[in-house]
């Protein structure tokens, strides 16, 4: 049992502030986009998102993904009841569908690259798809966040 709650911790530790950049982007950020223009929004993403945010959101988003799926896994291999098992394997299924969310949110943002940075047609089409696949990630890593902290506090009653 202490494998499973060590490594719930872990994904609560990890998903916590992951889902609370993503959604700090989706709330706060992206709106942004609207009252400045996406030209300097652009700049601005190109300077965070796409230069030392590279360095942080995917070693992040693979330790979230690895240690969610580590702890339903260590859960299963421990013999959990049932009731135990089930916010484990919730969360490991939406660690997967976050990193699905993922695969599909970055190339859009680093799509950026491939226009001009004057070109605010261009930059609205991707910052808008961005947005909806940023907010679905954000959804997600909400909901795997709440799914590891309900497997820590039922895992922690059991030590």
């Amino acid at each position: 049992m202490i494998a499973a709650f060590l490594l719930s911790l872990a994904t609560a530790a990890i998903v916590g502030p992951l889902a609370g950049m993503s959604l700090d982007q989706a709330a706060k950020q992206l709106p942004a986009r609207h009252r400045i223009g996406v030209v300097a929004y652009s700049a601005y993403s190109r300077a965070a998102d796409l230069k030392n945010g590279v360095y942080l959101y995917p070693p992040l988003g693979i330790a979230a993904v690895i240690c969610g799926l580590a702890a339903a896994l260590a859960g299963h291999l421990q013999g959990l009841p049932s009731e135990t098992l089930l916010p484990l394997d919730l969360g490991a299924a939406l660690a997967v569908a976050h990193a699905a969310a993922t695969a599909k949110a970055a190339p859009i943002n680093l799509s950026q690259h491939k226009l001009d940075p004057a070109d605010e047609t261009g930059l609205a089409r991707v910052f808008d798809r961005f947005a909806l696949w940023n907010g679905v990630r954000a959804i997600l890593q909400l909901a795997n966040f709440a799914a590891s902290l309900w497997a820590t506090v039922l895992l922690g009653r059991g030590l």
